[in-house]
């Protein structure tokens, strides 16, 4: 059942950023009211729901620069609707859907049907990637300008799957969307180093035998493409970072002042090439699984900001893609709905990162690498109301079957993991609530808060 939002919703005892407890009143999309007053005015109010939220901690809802929903083309292995729907329960707000769809989004019309399925949708805010190249193929540009001119107004373009591998035309693609206020998000994978390549070049890949990806295929179309940058004046963002060397390359990049950010995914935190020895496909994942001292340096670059962000590369696959020999399963794994106990798990429970640096790397700094004016807002009256609800103090144990997204590729599964979300608000309306889905935006009310939101 579609639902528009709730009158007004009040929040009561929840720890914004984790820190001392606060009421809150959610009214007509936005914060009402924090503290004292969010009782006061909520008595005044003639139709108002209470959540008891005493221990929860209370955050901006989420946002992810890279989630793949596959359709139009992929439905088999997921779409915009299940894809939200595990957006939702997972913490996030708004998602940006990758190009590499069935046709590739590199059209406004491909674009602006993946924005119309989201908005439909209503579980999440959707906004689709608009592809570098026509085709994913590398050759030559996409309708760039057409796609941010669209009403998907696409603004970051990305080839992910694929390396924008030909300097010219990577040069070409960051003097264009400096134009449009866009960026290029770069899958960072020189494809001459990397052909036929099966996991992370090293000691495991030595003993099993296995084609080995070397770090330096990333590490050095990073070095490249921040020089482009840097010569060019545009704006770059490196995706899926997987390796120390390239976490050195991009804290040398930003001290002079090259305009490029970061993400790292929440199993390159977490999961090492040494999983790779029972060759299980579900760990074969681009760019792959890297070795101890790789994750080490992934979580001090990502705590110091040199990474500014996490990104989940969420990456459904249908079962028989996975559940195959290693050499022909698909590589990717899924995210959306572990991200936040996985970073709970490697960042705040290590004491790398309190609670506001969280909201930072996922939910402020992805927010305005977007350039998103409503996303990754303060905790604060008059505020949009995107936010979530978590009990850090929760465990789970991960089981895929029970999991919103189509996709059961989850390296995760059966381990046990801290924290869950409990409620995830969009625009105000609790698509969530006691960690399953309630019930999604309508499209009217979407339509107009963006409508809102464009005016503000």
């Amino acid at each position: 059942m579609r639902s528009t939002p709730t009158a007004a919703t009040l929040i009561l005892g929840a720890l914004p950023y984790g820190e001392a407890p606060e009421d809150v009143l959610i009214a007509d999309g936005r914060i009402a009211a924090v503290g004292p007053d969010a009782r006061i005015q909520a008595e005044q109010l003639q139709e108002v729901t209470t959540i008891e939220a005493a221990g929860l901690i209370m955050l901006p809802g989420m946002v992810d620069l890279h989630t793949h929903l596959r359709e139009p083309g992929r439905e088999d292995a997921e779409t915009v609707e299940t894809g939200s729907r595990a957006a939702a329960k997972g913490g996030f707000t708004a998602v940006h859907a990758m190009a590499n769809s069935s046709p590739v989004a590199d059209s406004a019309g491909v674009v602006e049907q993946v924005h119309r399925l989201g908005r439909a949708s209503g579980w999440t805010e959707v906004y689709p990637v608009g592809a570098v190249t026509v085709g994913l193929a590398g050759e030559r540009l996409a309708e760039l300008g057409a796609m941010a001119e669209s009403s998907a107004q696409v603004r970051m373009f990305s080839d992910d799957g694929m390396c924008v591998h030909n300097p010219v035309l990577m040069r070409r693609a960051l003097e264009y969307v400096k134009t449009v206020d866009g960026f290029i998000a770069q899958h960072a994978q020189e494809p001459l180093l990397t052909e036929g390549a099966q996991m992370n070049e090293g000691d495991v890949s030595a003993v099993l035998g296995l084609p080995g990806w070397p770090a330096v295929a990333e590490e050095s179309i990073i070095a490249r493409d921040v020089l482009l940058a840097q010569h060019v004046g545009s704006r770059l963002h490196i995706c899926h970072v997987s390796t120390a060397g390239s976490v050195e390359i991009i804290r040398w990049a930003k001290e002079r002042g090259i305009d490029v950010t970061a993400e790292v995914t929440p199993h390159h935190l977490l999961l090492t090439d040494e999983l790779v020895r029972g060759y299980d496909p579900v760990y074969k994942v681009n760019p792959p699984l890297r070795t101890g001292a790789d994750v080490e340096a992934l979580r001090a670059g990502l705590a110091d900001g040199t990474i500014d962000i996490i990104g989940t590369d969420h990456a459904p696959h249908p079962t028989q893609a996975k559940e195959c020999e290693w050499s022909a399963a698909a590589m990717g794994m899924t995210g959306l709905e572990t991200a936040l106990p996985v970073v709970i798990k490697t960042m705040i429970s290590t004491g790398l990162m309190g609670w506001r640096r969280f909201a930072e790397v996922t939910s402020i700094k992805p927010a305005q690498i977007y350039r998103h004016a409503h996303q990754g807002r303060p905790l604060k009256p008059g505020e949009p109301a995107n936010l979530i609800l978590v009990d850090a103090g929760a465990t789970q144990t991960v089981d895929p079957a029970g999991h919103a997204s189509k996709g059961r590729n989850s390296p995760f599964r059966g381990m046990e993991l801290p924290g869950a979300v409990r409620a995830t608000f969009l625009q105000g309306h609790p698509v969530v609530l006691d960690g399953e889905l309630n019930s999604p935006l309508s499209e009217a009310a979407a339509r107009a808060a963006e409508e809102s939101q464009v005016q503000s």
